[in-house]
């Protein structure tokens, strides 16, 4: 019996109703995810000039080569256009199989252009953009003084902050700890961020209501771009570089392992994107006298 190739439209409306089925069993993929999948492939169906009643094979290296090319020509940043082309990848993911093999279906695996566009390492910024940041936080209060906080001295993401609940603040040993998955790598590492609260940080929230006392929405971090955009930084995602001095800092102080508690990402992730490993950060040392 002959299997039946679907087509773009018929596999994208069958990643939807398998990836519920799918977070129903574990959690995973969030709606986030899939909104985002659905999203980034329909654009590069019609950057690559495809109907989406086009077979899946259609779907070819070349055709997502022209994409990649349309959205570059469109004005569209390298990193964002690969970024698209990625979220391919989830409907073509290991654990989508099996449900394409239960409909009768054949699906070819997802080949991509050999397009890679590295963002510029991570460059610390120079002590007086760093004291203009640090003048502007200490100004700070209310859901932007909270926000900023979880980025500046936890290395949070946006998306993880907006999902932040009481149970991520853990009592233990009469200290408090921040305990948490990042979202961005809980389909890969998996690995859980558990950082102690400085007890000013604490008491501070705790005197201003905890979460009953924020409304923390999209739009704080929008402002919060434009703040830090004013500052100085540059870039749609200003936000980040706060997250960005956070892990740095860690780097600098505590060394590369700590940096990876705080962040939740592999040393060579943050010794590229996150921290300046060309800058010295221990003081005058002779080898000599450490044997």
């Amino acid at each position: 019996m002959k299997k039946y190739i679907p087509t773009i439209d018929e596999v994208i409306t069958k990643y939807k109703a398998i990836a519920k089925v799918e977070r129903l069993k574990c959690g995973k993929p969030c709606e986030g995810t899939v909104w985002n999948t659905i999203k980034g492939s329909r654009n590069v169906c019609r950057a690559a000039r495809l109907n989406l009643d086009s077979p899946i094979t259609a779907l070819t290296r070349k055709r997502i080569d022209e994409a990649l090319m349309v959205f570059v020509a469109r004005g569209v940043e390298r990193i964002s256009a690969w970024t698209f082309v990625s979220q391919l990848r989830a409907m073509f993911a290991r654990w989508t199989l099996p449900y394409y093999r239960d409909a009768g279906w054949t699906i070819p695996p997802l080949e991509l252009p050999s397009f890679r566009h590295m963002a510029p390492r991570y460059a610390r910024p120079g002590a007086e953009l760093l004291a203009k940041v640090r003048k502007w936080y200490l100004a700070l209060d209310g859901e932007m003084w909270f926000a900023a906080t979880m980025m500046l001295e936890f290395a949070m993401r946006n998306g993880d902050v907006l999902r932040l609940r009481d149970e991520n603040f853990v009592v233990r040993d009469g200290s408090v700890y921040l305990s948490y998955t990042p979202h961005k790598t809980a389909l890969t590492s998996g690995r859980t961020v558990f950082w102690p609260v400085h007890p000013d940080i604490w008491t501070r929230f705790d005197d201003m209501g905890g979460f009953r006392g924020f409304d923390l929405t999209d739009e704080t971090f929008a402002e919060m771009n434009r703040n830090l955009r004013a500052l100085g930084f540059t870039g749609s995602k200003a936000s980040y570089e706060l997250r960005k001095i956070c892990i740095d800092h860690i780097y600098q102080k505590f060394g590369a392992e700590a940096a990876t508690s705080i962040s939740g990402d592999d040393i060579k992730t943050i010794t590229r994107y996150y921290a300046d490993p060309t800058q010295p950060n221990i003081a005058n040392v002779r080898v000599i006298d450490l044997i």
